[in-house]
């Protein structure tokens, strides 16, 4: 049975913390509680980027979680990582998202993927939080197919020029420098996929539209457009021909983020469910005292401590050396806290119908659900996909 007298669903934790992992939770969660949440829905309104919040996450050191000190980075793991996300996500995932694909995505490409002297021009900045970063991947006609992408890179001499567009950038337009991924040889399918580093500012690379999202809206998406952009051939991260394999090895650490996302997007609308459960009395008694209210309760943070225990299980693994369960039971949680809140559910005055539209990417973002379900039945089935 749920313990109704709990205000938060904290405690559940399937992994016992060490001492330096308590008080990062706790230093987050002041913070969050102190300069995210009375913003939230000013920011969400408005689709205001906070970037004063996001430089004060940097000097925090959450812009660079895991990256060396030698680099800039806090060096910690992607289970302290993942704590992180988890908590600025249960007060707005907006900035979750913005901290995951700053650190998964684009600054890791440049770190696992660069060669020395780019991982001493860039990751020091992105880690300290004095720059931002993005990561792009995604196009109009290729979303999960990457071996569909149409934006190229020509070599000419000691440059690369690069036409094409990328959409649903995270960070797109407020990035200071962009991971691309695009076509050096389109007869090679994805082998014919080269990554380069971008630099805000470089002629004739400008962000586009930025996107009316239904949720998270806070965070930065747009579109990142390149006409005729000269970039010098020393941008090329890793080898010609190997972007796309570097992609994949960025989306393992960047699922675990996303988990962690949808994780605390679940935490949040579950404590503000049984918040309101304890206040919203019906028929003379709190309506948590009625049985259906408790199993509902019960289920969800079931549910969700399955997630958990998932999500640091895989983030545990990646620090000695996968996101479908934690993103669908957040998407569930979160609608049974519109049904719980009643009609208050579907009004802004309330939390939980914020939860509901946030929630939604996470089952989209970094591989969509049935993108995920492939890559569990050919681990299981030991199936070798096909690269184009």
């Amino acid at each position: 049975m749920v313990n109704l007298e709990m205000e938060s669903v904290e405690n559940l934790y399937p992994f016992v913390l060490t001492e330096e992992q308590e008080h990062l939770r706790r230093e987050i969660r002041e913070f969050a509680a102190r300069e995210i949440a009375p913003n939230v829905m000013t920011w969400d309104e408005a689709s205001e980027f906070p970037t004063a919040v996001v430089k004060k996450l940097g000097a925090m050191g959450l812009l660079g979680v895991i990256f060396p000190p030698e680099y800039g980075g806090s060096g910690l793991g992607y289970v302290d990582y993942a704590l992180a996300i988890e908590e600025l996500s249960a007060v707005d995932g907006s900035i979750g998202i913005t901290v995951a694909a700053h650190n998964s995505l684009g600054t890791n490409h440049i770190f696992l993927a660069g060669n020395e002297s780019q991982k001493r021009k860039y990751v020091p900045l992105l880690a300290s939080g004095q720059w931002l970063a993005a990561w792009g991947l995604t196009e109009p006609g290729s979303g999960s197919d990457a071996s569909a992408a149409r934006t190229n890179a020509v070599k000419k001499g000691d440059r690369y020029i690069l036409n094409g567009n990328k959409t649903f950038i995270t960070n797109g337009s407020h990035a200071d420098v962009a991971v691309v991924i695009a076509v050096t040889d389109r007869t090679k399918g994805t082998h014919g996929l080269s990554a380069f580093v971008v630099e805000k500012g470089t002629p004739g690379f400008r962000p586009g539209k930025k996107e009316n999202k239904l949720g998270l809206r806070a965070s930065d998406t747009s579109e990142l457009i390149f006409e005729d952009c000269e970039i010098p051939a020393e941008n090329l991260l890793g080898a010609e021909g190997e972007g796309f394999v570097d992609a994949m090895r960025v989306l393992d650490g960047g699922r675990i983020s996303i988990a962690a996302l949808a994780l605390g997007i679940g935490r949040g609308a579950l404590d503000a469910a049984l918040k309101y459960v304890k206040e919203r009395r019906q028929f003379g008694k709190a309506i948590a005292e009625f049985q259906g209210i408790q199993w509902k309760l019960a289920d969800m943070a079931t549910e969700l401590d399955a997630a958990r225990l998932l999500t640091q299980r895989a983030a545990v693994l990646k620090d000695a050396g996968r996101k479908l369960f934690a993103s669908e039971v957040a998407v569930r949680i979160c609608d049974e806290a519109v049904q719980l809140f009643g009609g208050y559910g579907f009004i802004k005055d309330y939390p939980a119908e914020k939860y509901y539209r946030d929630v939604k990417l996470c089952t989209i973002g970094e591989g969509t659900s049935e993108i995920q379900r492939m890559v569990i039945a050919r681990e299981i089935l030991k199936v070798t996909p096909s690269r184009g």
